[in-house]
């Protein structure tokens, strides 16, 4: 007498090949998933690994970028102090007419040209270490890079071009780190006639 069947056991047909078969078809089903499966937990940890590359490569970068800046504001403020000097330079060279110079003696002509080159030597250390001055004189007025402390009216000139130069600016690493101080041309101040269109009675 035949044992009845719950609904858990296989179906037997009666063909042990056909039964086989369908044993094998249902082991590769199950496989397949489990594959899968994996391919899918491969992929997921690939990408939480790239994205731990990159936010670890970020991170570099950032304490890079944070290292080279804390040193550029601590050399900048130092820089700063240094144009002072330069400043000052620049001011007693631009005191020192043509006509003064001619009447000095050779021994202070020699002294004179010593500091001109120290001057220079300063300027070749500071390009060396990014410090660039900035264009102003002729150019027009960019409020970014100047600071305008008069203004001038020009007929020559159009309004707002910087007529003069009374303290440079300079750059460093392509950061501003000192405006240049200027004066800028306006336009000229209209007369009474030019104002009343020259028609005074006469």
């Amino acid at each position: 007498m035949n044992k009845p069947q719950n609904g858990n056991d296989p179906v037997q047909s009666g063909d042990p090949a056909k039964d086989e078969l369908d044993l094998s078809s249902a082991d590769i089903v199950r496989e397949a998933a489990q594959i899968a499966g994996l391919h899918q937990e491969v992929a997921e940890l690939k990408d939480r690994y790239l994205r731990a590359v990159a936010e670890v490569e970020n991170v570099r970068k950032r304490a890079e970028r944070e290292k080279v800046d804390a040193a550029q504001f601590a050399f900048g403020k130092f820089a700063r102090d240094l144009l002072n000097v330069v400043d000052n330079f620049s001011r007693a060279f631009e005191a020192l007419k043509p006509e003064v110079r001619a009447s000095m003696p050779t021994e202070v002509v020699s002294v004179v040209t010593g500091i001109e080159a120290t001057q220079r030597e300063l300027f070749t250390i500071l390009e060396r270490h990014g410090i660039k001055r900035i264009e102003a004189q002729g150019l027009r007025f960019n409020p970014n890079l100047h600071q305008a402390v008069a203004e001038v009216p020009s007929r020559e000139h159009p309004p707002g071009t910087v007529l003069a130069v009374a303290q440079e600016g300079y750059m460093i690493g392509g950061r501003l780190l000192r405006e240049a101080i200027v004066a800028v041309s306006t336009a000229p101040v209209a007369t009474t006639d030019a104002a009343n269109g020259d028609h005074a009675p006469k």
